[in-house]
């Protein structure tokens, strides 16, 4: 390397703001899903709503979520809309929200993300679903923080459950002596 010292220090420096960003982005969308997860009365709408700009949008997109979502613009309209499957009693019996197939790429105080996102719902009105989604999100630097800035949704496939998630049923495990060792 023949860089001049402080051009390899500013790189560095370029290098570590910008792992900090994706990992602090992480943590914006982890949270999302983990209050989305458990709406109810006691959760902190304030808390949720923090997570998106000022002028953020929030849309559902192909046929089946554009029809069942919609399009939302402004932070409170989209915590309006959140706030919709939590009252007057919340829309979900349970729910998990699983992230994978990442991809995030930051470029100063702007990044851009994908995730395909399986969720699990239970409905308080009864019955299950497996759903699976592709997530586009865009994000910004706002008031000394990562905020999310679009939020998009577009169903790859869904489907109903029967008997609903957490069945009696025993988990498969293969038999084990008292020695511990598998029979």
């Amino acid at each position: 390397m023949n860089d001049h010292p402080q051009k390899q220090i500013d790189d560095l420096s370029q290098r570590v703001r910008a792992l900090e960003a994706e990992s602090e982005i992480r943590r914006v969308v982890a949270r999302y899903m983990e209050i989305c997860d458990a709406l109810n009365a006691d959760t902190s709408m304030d808390e949720l709503g923090a997570l998106f700009t000022k002028e953020a949008q929030w849309q559902g997109k192909g046929d089946k979520y554009g029809a069942t979502f919609g399009g939302h613009v402004g932070r409170a309209a989209i915590v309006a809309f959140l706030n919709s499957y939590r009252e007057p009693t919340p829309h979900f019996a349970g729910n998990v929200h699983i992230l994978g197939c990442e991809n995030l790429v930051v470029e100063g105080d702007r990044a851009t993300g994908t995730w395909v996102m399986f969720q699990t719902p239970t409905f308080q009105e009864g019955g299950a679903f497996l759903m699976a989604a592709r997530l586009n999100l865009t994000f910004k630097y706002e008031e000394s923080c990562w905020r999310m800035d679009r939020f998009a949704t577009t169903n790859l496939f869904s489907r109903p459950i029967e008997g609903g998630w957490n069945a009696d049923a025993p988990i498969p495990a293969p038999s084990v002596n008292a020695k511990g060792q598998n029979q």
